[in-house]
């Protein structure tokens, strides 16, 4: 698979605050859905900025699709596509801002677009302004799906979504995307997106503190609720109703994970090895 994302080194800091990167380096390759997780303050959306082109890095140690994102060239702006957590639109109908707005994206699909807004219940004579932040949100996920962008953005994209639309949600990243695209979710809903995503991306503190596919990780440790400990084989554990939330080596078969119980093990430094 292509790379398409490709960090150096990124250090980075707002004014005379500590720095939120400290040394931070990764690769991303197309066909993957990557859930960006961290604690409050651990840089996702900044992060997310940074690779939108939003924010620049000092050094250019980002670049997407061989582009410094800062640049903003227009050869990067029609292949990346962020839906940030906080946003504002005009008070325009829905069929207007696609006209104004889907020229930008040379890949745009109209058909997708009408599709999944069918399966959000929105219609395009809808006024921007009268829709509800929830409805608004499904707006964008739908614009951004369709534009076809070889990197999609998504920073807490299940935040102001039902059960349902969370549902819907899941269904139309997975129905739409292609394998030379790649999308990053950074979300604090872990559950609302475990089904979704193939790889795993922790910040803490500056750090990649993990990155790795759930394949590997399913194949590499078990996760499992017990009635009493067993020290001499569990790896981190929690307590829950009825005993323990555990994570222990895993034996001849893949685990199912429990993507919130891997996360509290990670930012505590268990001895997880990936």
């Amino acid at each position: 698979m292509k790379t398409l994302i490709e960090i150096n080194k990124l250090n980075f800091k707002y004014g005379k605050q500590a720095k939120l990167f400290n040394q931070l380096s990764f690769t991303e390759q197309a066909g993957r859905i990557v859930g960006l997780l961290g604690k409050n303050g651990a840089g996702k959306s900044t992060l997310l900025k940074l690779m939108s082109g939003l924010l620049e890095a000092p050094k250019k140690p980002i670049t997407i699709l061989g582009e410094p994102p800062f640049d903003r060239h227009p050869r990067f702006l029609e292949e990346v596509c962020l839906v940030p957590e906080e946003y504002e639109l005009p008070s325009v109908k829905i069929s207007e801002y696609v006209k104004a707005y889907a020229p930008f994206y040379p890949h745009f699909d109209t058909d997708k677009l009408h599709q999944i807004l069918l399966d959000f219940e929105l219609n395009s004579k809808n006024r921007l302004s009268k829709l509800s932040y929830g409805q608004r949100k499904k707006f964008l996920i739908a614009f951004a799906l369709s534009t076809n962008c070889k990197v999609l953005l998504l920073d807490e994209p299940t935040n102001g979504l039902d059960i349902p639309s969370k549902s819907i949600f899941r269904k139309v990243v997975a129905a739409s995307l292609t394998d030379d695209q790649l999308v990053i979710i950074s979300t604090h809903q872990v559950k609302d997106v475990e089904n979704l995503i193939d790889t795993l991306l922790i910040l803490d503190h500056g750090q990649v503190k993990l990155h790795s596919s759930v394949w590997d990780i399913a194949q590499k440790y078990a996760f499992n609720t017990v009635s009493r400990l067993n020290d001499g084989e569990v790896l981190y554990s929690e307590t829950a109703p009825g005993g323990y939330k555990v994570i222990s080596e895993a034996s001849a078969s893949a685990s199912n994970i429990d993507m919130e119980l891997l996360f509290n093990a990670v930012i505590n430094n268990a001895n997880l090895k990936l």
